[in-house]
């Protein structure tokens, strides 16, 4: 019965173990980067809004070869809500595309679903004001989804992959734990993960702040 006993024990702990690694594979501190309301414009909405040749000219450099142009303009809802002084993030792409919070939404009066960014089909449509002209888009406007940017070596140490989904834990006193995070790999990244001005506020994070990804989904 004790020769019994002790293999069920030795069993046990060598279980725990095993458990206890699998948990601790995908885990990783990540830096925190809180992104507030921005826009993604085409040259010829840029065009439309600052007037014709015109160039985003740049503020701050970004990762993956983005960066926060000087240029600014307002959003407005359907019902003519507005939001001034939206930052402008160069370079120009194919489509143009607005991302901004729940609770930006709820001041706009639209319905903005939560997608991942460049993922617009059926989206919110919205109106962009600027110093030379406005811009309506039929779709564009979104929630964008909580992601982490990492390099393929980041992630290769962690048992991860581009389009993988984890939970993270952040915070402190209002800390909580984020599900379906979505990870995203290449080259030019640097390891950040990206949350909206609610899910920050929610939970008294800042940016620069910690977060710890506890386990893949």
């Amino acid at each position: 019965m004790e020769d019994y006993n002790d293999v069920e024990q030795i069993t046990r702990m060598i279980l725990q173990t095993i458990e206890n690694t699998k948990s601790s594979e995908n885990r990783m501190t990540v830096p925190v980067g809180v992104s507030a309301r921005h826009i993604h414009l085409t040259q010829e909405d840029v065009e439309k809004l600052f007037g014709a040749g015109y160039q985003l000219t740049k503020k701050k450099e970004l990762m993956g070869g983005q960066f926060a142009a000087n240029e600014q303009c307002t959003l407005v809802g359907l019902k003519l809500r507005a939001i001034e002084n939206v930052r402008i993030l160069g370079p120009v792409r194919k489509k143009s595309q607005v991302e901004i919070s729940a609770t930006d939404a709820r001041t706009l009066g639209v319905s903005a679903p939560l997608r991942q960014s460049g993922d617009t089909a059926g989206s919110a449509p919205i109106a962009l004001a600027g110093p030379k002209g406005v811009v309506y888009l039929d779709e564009g406007c979104i929630v964008a989804a909580r992601h982490i940017h990492m390099t393929p070596a980041e992630a290769a140490s962690v048992s991860l992959h581009d389009g993988d989904y984890v939970s993270v834990r952040m915070g402190n006193e209002r800390g909580a734990v984020l599900d379906k995070v979505k990870i995203r790999v290449d080259e030019s990244f640097s390891l950040e993960m990206h949350i909206d001005t609610d899910e920050a506020n929610a939970c008294q994070v800042k940016q620069g702040d910690l977060a710890t990804i506890i386990r893949a989904v």
